[in-house]
């Protein structure tokens, strides 16, 4: 089944069981200071979760795009990849287990409207219980109505069937499918299971959490508004097991990217081609949402997967010049579901261009500390030759060659101590990342949330219209908004922001939320940076003054404050330049 027939299959299964399919939210989170990117497919929809009435209804289905990037040296084996999507349905209050277990079966066997898979290679685990929640009786006895036999069900802890997106936020026990992907297993014990398990004898195929819990700072605090149901899996993933391929690699998403590269490439190795193809995939869509090169944050993440794509390309030797054609590709096979890469794509071979230019200049000052140790020493040292790494970006091959060049020996023993130090320090940094959980929903977010609406409206009343969200990031403890300017404001233009907003907060406006089409909320002057992620029915949150006048219209999420009584005084802490025509200003509330 093509990777086109599968994504069809799943929007019309869950079209025709009432559910909105709606678009994936950017991969640059929306006030979500805790990740770097949107990391699971429920994240984008964290304050309906929480109770908030989603425009579209309670019931919900779509292709999230979503990146991962702590096991990002793992990439270039069989399974790990950065970017991928997670295709997925919700209930937000609606319908439970049930229904969630039933149509996951249906769409996992179902010849006529699913997958096709054979229901005898599949498995099923369930919550076995603790002291947070008790075992999950009910969903083992839905399986086993839909005919999946007892000895094929295993109940398994809470490190294997609890679901939480970090320490903060919605979570619930799930029940995961996995499939026989040997064809002849016939397992009928918990221990024959979990051996096929670590063997990748079965893979996970299907995963439904049923969040009616709330987690604070890593404990379970209570129950939801409502039961809701997360549930999906991989699009990568499933493409592999209904295509009958050992890796995510071998498919048709992946395969025109391979094949392109192998072309491009006169020394083709496995490895580096997955890296290329993987990584470069990834670039493609962080660009196309905003991303762009940097050495903090987002920026840094593109830098390092980009630089890691060229070194793998230099090292199989693909010419920079030539690699436009991997995007090319990359863009080609995605246009159907993702339309905005056509009209990024100019914009996408740009950044790549520049920050391939920016690494070579960067390789050129390393071969120049390389010559200044050959003058010295006649030994690489691992410390130094690391250095050439991290500092320069010299991956160990070309080091390596370099070296033999020059007749310097090099201690390759002492440079792999020293990458393997640097690799488990930068992954504790980039769990300690993202293990925060999804967006804060307290009183002190809601009033930042709040503000950056007023900012928003007295940046375009004091420097003009063409000012427009860039992206924001909320904390507890302070905003930060960046916005489209290329000058740097005046101390006057930020005093002036200062005394529209706190003005407007001591007007004591209420904060309206509406339901209406995009077009009648475009036409109301509504403005917004999420714009395409809510379909045809969105949110409006609107601050009018008592004789009519609009001072904020403003498509969003939430979550706000009811008043703006309640926001207390504003103040600019710092305005700068966050990259090339955007500013960046950090205030706070006091």
């Amino acid at each position: 089944m093509k990777n086109s027939e599968i994504r069809k299959r799943f929007l019309n299964f869950f079209e025709k069981r009432e559910h909105a399919i709606i678009p994936s939210a950017s991969l640059v989170p929306e006030n979500d200071p805790s990740v770097l990117f949107t990391t699971a497919g429920m994240q984008p929809l964290v304050p309906y979760l929480l109770g908030e009435k989603h425009p579209k209804g309670t019931r919900l289905a779509n292709f999230q795009k979503v990146v991962r990037t702590v096991d990002i040296d793992e990439v270039g084996d069989n399974t790990h990849l950065t970017f991928f999507e997670m295709m997925g349905n919700w209930s937000l209050g609606d319908y439970f287990k049930k229904e969630a277990i039933t149509w996951s079966y249906e769409l996992l066997t179902s010849k006529e409207e699913g997958f096709g898979l054979d229901p005898s290679r599949l498995y099923v685990t369930c919550f076995e219980g603790d002291e947070n929640a008790p075992k999950d009786t009910e969903s083992a006895e839905i399986w086993q109505s839909l005919g999946i036999p007892e000895e094929r069900i295993y109940f398994m802890d809470a490190s294997n069937n609890w679901w939480s997106p970090g320490d903060n936020g919605p979570c619930g026990p799930d029940t995961e499918m996995f499939y026989d992907v040997k064809g002849n297993l016939n397992l009928t014990s918990k221990e024959d299971f979990i051996a096929a398990d670590d063997k990748q004898e079965v893979v996970e195929i299907w995963n439904d959490v049923f969040m009616e819990y709330r987690k604070k700072d890593g404990k379970i605090v209570g129950k939801l508004e409502s039961k809701n149901v997360d549930t999906g899996s991989g699009f990568e993933r499933i493409a592999a097991v209904l295509q009958g391929k050992e890796t995510v690699f071998d498919t048709d998403i992946f395969q025109p990217i391979i094949d392109k590269i192998k072309k491009l490439s006169s020394n083709y190795d496995d490895v580096s081609g997955k890296i290329i193809a993987d990584h470069l995939r990834a670039a493609v869509f962080m660009i196309s949402d905003g991303v762009i090169p940097s050495n903090t944050d987002q920026g840094y993440v593109i830098r390092r997967l980009l630089r890691r794509a060229i070194k793998n390309a230099k090292s199989i030797e693909i010419q920079d010049s030539d690699m436009g054609e991997i995007l090319e590709i990359i863009i080609t096979t995605n246009l159907e579901s993702y339309p905005d890469l056509n009209k990024n794509k100019e914009h996408i071979v740009a950044v790549f261009t520049k920050e391939a230019q920016s690494f070579n200049k960067t390789l050129e000052k390393g071969l120049k500390q390389l010559e200044k140790i050959v003058e010295k020493d006649d030994v690489l040292d691992g410390e130094t030759a690391f250095t050439l790494f991290s500092t320069y970006g010299f991956p160990k091959e070309l080091i390596k060659e370099a070296a033999e060049e020059r007749n310097l020996s090099f201690n390759e023993d002492s440079f792999d101590e020293a990458m393997k130090t640097h690799q488990e320090a930068s992954k504790t940094a980039s769990e300690g990342k993202f293990k925060g959980g999804l967006a804060g929903a307290g009183e002190q977010e809601q009033k930042y949330h709040t503000a950056t609406h007023l900012l928003h409206a007295a940046l375009r009343e004091v420097l003009g219209d063409h000012v427009e969200q860039k992206g924001s990031n909320i904390t507890a403890e302070r905003l930060r908004f960046d916005f489209s300017h290329s000058e740097k404001m005046t101390d006057e233009q930020k005093e002036q922001v200062t005394k529209w907003v706190n003005e407007k907060i001591q007007k004591k406006l209420p904060m309206v939320r509406e339901e209406m089409s995009l077009v009648e909320a475009k036409s109301k002057g509504a403005i917004g940076l999420f714009a395409d992620k809510y379909g045809d029915v969105v949110s409006v949150y609107s601050m009018v003054t008592k004789d009519g006048v609009v001072i904020s219209r403003e498509l969003c999420g939430g979550p706000h404050v009811e008043n703006t009584s309640a926001l207390g005084t504003f103040r600019i802490k710092k305005e700068e330049a966050s990259s090339a025509g955007i500013r960046r200003i950090k205030a706070v509330l006091e």
